[in-house]
């Protein structure tokens, strides 16, 4: 199985602020990742009258609320529980009856033991059920299986769709991309469309290769949310601020730039090292290269998965 490791991430900078952590390597990774991201600022961003866009503690998270209850997608990493649940109980005194887990991974889908405690019935693709009940290791952390409480109470394989407070939402699975858990959320009367980690606005991505993820698959989830998202379309990325439809084609234009090129490289014979010298991505890194995956550390990747 192919695998993207510490090492190959972390060339430069992978995860912000967590590359600090790793230059003395803490006993326990996971804990000390867990504790800075758990660290950041909740920031909030109203999409619409019942429903508001949370960012900080991990991916980003949608809270729908209103006659019917609420309704969360995503729920951050472990230890931003307290502060995510006081964030939604603000928005009202109604209950949490629905959790959607856009993929797998732990930034994501942290809390979800917590918010099944308070409620809700959680909600993902079958993959995500598959991968949180495995063990992994990735970006240097170990990761046990999730607990049975943990685990999705229903799970899909390609489309899945709720009525709640008088929305239509729409959930859809990409094709293997970021990770092969990865679906959309798309919230069809509020044009609200949540793509988890296949968009990093703003930024070059992480590709999970281990769990299937490669860049190809990237640009085809690009493209499938490109086609939901209409001129209007507010779209929730995984990490980055709130985008729409410009930010996303600039965003699918980069991936497929860097595809070419690295793909140019490698079908020359040049090895992984000799690509990432190349700098490829040199033109693209003032404007790409500041968020969580760097741009040596991007081009690593997108050799690898090609």
């Amino acid at each position: 199985m192919l695998e993207i490791t510490r090492r190959d991430l972390l060339k430069t900078t992978a995860l912000a602020g967590v590359g600090s952590v790793w230059a003395q390597p803490p006993d326990d990774p996971l804990s000390a990742t867990r504790a800075q991201m758990a660290a950041t600022p909740i920031e909030s961003t109203r999409l619409m009258n019942i429903m508001t866009m949370l960012a900080g503690p991990g991916g980003n998270v949608i809270v729908q609320h209103g006659l019917d209850g609420k309704l969360i997608v995503d729920t951050f990493v472990r230890g931003a529980f307290a502060g995510l649940k006081q964030r939604v109980d603000a928005l009202g005194t109604a209950p949490i009856l629905f959790a959607i887990d856009t993929h797998w991974h732990f930034d994501h889908t942290d809390n979800n033991e917590d918010v099944r405690k308070a409620g809700a019935t959680i909600i993902a693709h079958e993959n995500t059920s598959k991968r949180l009940s495995e063990p992994h290791d990735l970006l240097g952390m170990h990761f046990d299986p999730a607990p049975a409480a943990a685990l999705p109470a229903e799970t899909f394989q390609q489309n899945h769709r709720l009525a709640f407070n008088n929305e239509y939402i729409e959930m859809g699975y990409f094709q293997p991309a970021h990770t092969d858990t990865d679906i959309y959320v798309q919230f069809v009367l509020s044009e609200v469309l949540h793509v988890g980690d296949i968009f990093f606005n703003g930024m070059y991505p992480f590709v999970d290769a281990s769990t299937g993820g490669n860049i190809k698959g990237m640009i085809a989830a690009a493209d499938q949310a490109l086609r939901m998202a209409g001129p209007r379309a507010k779209i929730v990325p995984g990490h980055g601020a709130l985008a729409d439809r410009e930010a996303l084609v600039k965003y699918r234009e980069m991936l497929v730039t860097v595809r070419d090129r690295v793909q140019k490289l490698k079908a020359a014979g040049q090895t992984e090292n000799e690509v990432v010298a190349a700098k490829p991505t040199a033109d693209l890194d003032p404007a790409w290269g500041k968020g969580f995956v760097q741009p040596d550390a991007f081009v690593t990747i997108v050799h690898k998965t090609l």
